[in-house]
């Protein structure tokens, strides 16, 4: 699938940053192009891959390349402003080879959460393809700011992006782990995840070719239905010293063959276990709308069985008759693993606290409000009694 990836904010510009690494590793080439903005001028300059012209500083005549202090207002007020500067850079990528944008932020930073939904809404207007946003909830850890940003934002990107992929740094931070240390392993991981994913069906020279492709078009449709989504990965090593898959199509039973009954477990254990491990953002699965399984690793240990047995067990957990399954070779892997795409979940226990962070805040915000007017409706009484005494 090809995608051209815009990292707004910190958080946005360092996962594209490490996206652009991941896709130049694993030489699947399914990055056309990665654009970090961002309102301080620090941030860009810490990119090692997003190119410098792709590294775009918005907001200048206000806040001088400081960043915008975690006022996402005001990181929505700039990006609405300079969305200018933005579409320059958007504009030197080939967007007719396109396949869908993908919006990336923090969701606790302002600059990335105020921007974001503009940034989606923007793309939504001009281009065909789909705009999908990937947003980064901060751990509750964090302080207040960061879930209020998350609070406030997260309804909006939603709303703007034809998908929102989701991924919870609550769920994913170690105890005791130090913040920077915690953060790298953090964006390692949803480039794991959400590359994966992405990197199917973009076959490179001399690659296997999957006997059920997985492409851009399962990829979209899965995410066809909007809302919320997300990911889960499980893998196993396995031992691909045998002549397995070649050994037993061409009739060969000796002891390092392809075991057909061994490949259909691994692969179906290893989708319960992504599916009922730590996801991306934890919800009820069966609250899911539409679903993806791609099993990933060398073709001589992907069974076709096992992923049809993964797809009907995930069809029955979800409950939704919209579960597509294929596969995703990679040759020079010596581990199987299990994607799982979960798309439209509606009962996200995570989601609702932070919809009821919003409230409280406009509750608040309301009563500070009132109470400001009363105050002030005071002084102007007082006001007009001292004018009668004199």
């Amino acid at each position: 699938m090809k995608l051209a990836l815009i990292g707004i904010g910190q958080a946005g510009g360092k996962v594209v940053d490490r996206f652009l690494a991941y896709d130049d590793a694993i030489d699947r080439e399914f990055v056309e192009d990665g654009i970090a903005v961002n309102t301080a001028t620090a941030d860009l300059q810490g990119l090692e891959y997003v190119p410098r012209t792709n590294r775009i500083l918005i907001g200048q005549s206000r806040v001088n390349g400081h960043g915008v202090g975690g006022d996402n207002e005001l990181g929505a007020e700039i990006a609405e402003a300079d969305i200018d500067e933005v579409q320059h850079a958007i504009d030197r990528v080939p967007t007719h080879e396109l396949d869908a944008f993908l919006v990336v932020a923090g969701m606790g930073g302002g600059t990335g959460s105020g921007g974001a939904p503009v940034l989606a809404k923007h793309l939504k207007q001009l281009y065909t393809q789909p705009v999908y946003g990937l947003g980064i909830l901060p751990a509750t850890d964090e302080g207040g700011i960061y879930t209020l940003n998350a609070a406030r934002s997260f309804q909006t990107f939603v709303r703007e992006a034809d998908n929102l992929l989701v991924f919870d740094n609550d769920v994913w931070r170690s105890a005791g782990e130090s913040v920077q240390g915690g953060y790298d392993r953090i964006n390692r991981e949803i480039v794991e995840r959400f590359g994966l994913l992405f990197a199917a069906g973009e076959v490179g020279y001399g690659d296997d070719v999957a006997e059920s492709v997985v492409d851009s078009s399962e990829i979209i449709n899965t995410l066809s239905g909007g809302g919320v989504s997300t990911i889960g990965y499980a893998s196993e090593t396995v031992d691909t010293s045998g002549d397995g898959l070649l050994s037993s199509l061409t009739g060969g039973n000796d002891a390092g063959g392809f075991d057909e009954g061994s490949a259909t477990t691994r692969l179906s254990s290893l989708v319960r276990k992504a599916t009922l491990g730590r996801l991306t953002l934890q919800c009820n699965v069966g609250s899911t709308d539409r679903g993806l399984v791609v099993a990933t690793g060398p073709s001589t240990e992907l069974s076709r069985k096992g992923i049809e047995r993964g797809r009907q067990w995930l069809e029955d957990e979800t409950g939704s008759m919209e579960i597509r399954g294929g596969d995703y070779p990679i040759s020079d892997s010596d581990e199987v693993g299990a994607i799982v795409l979960l798309s439209g979940v509606t009962d996200v226990s995570r989601i609702d606290q932070l919809q009821q962070v919003a409230i409280e805040a406009q509750e608040t915000t309301e009563v500070v409000n009132a109470r400001a007017q009363d105050e002030f409706a005071s002084l102007v009484d007082t006001g007009g009694e001292l004018d009668a005494l004199f």
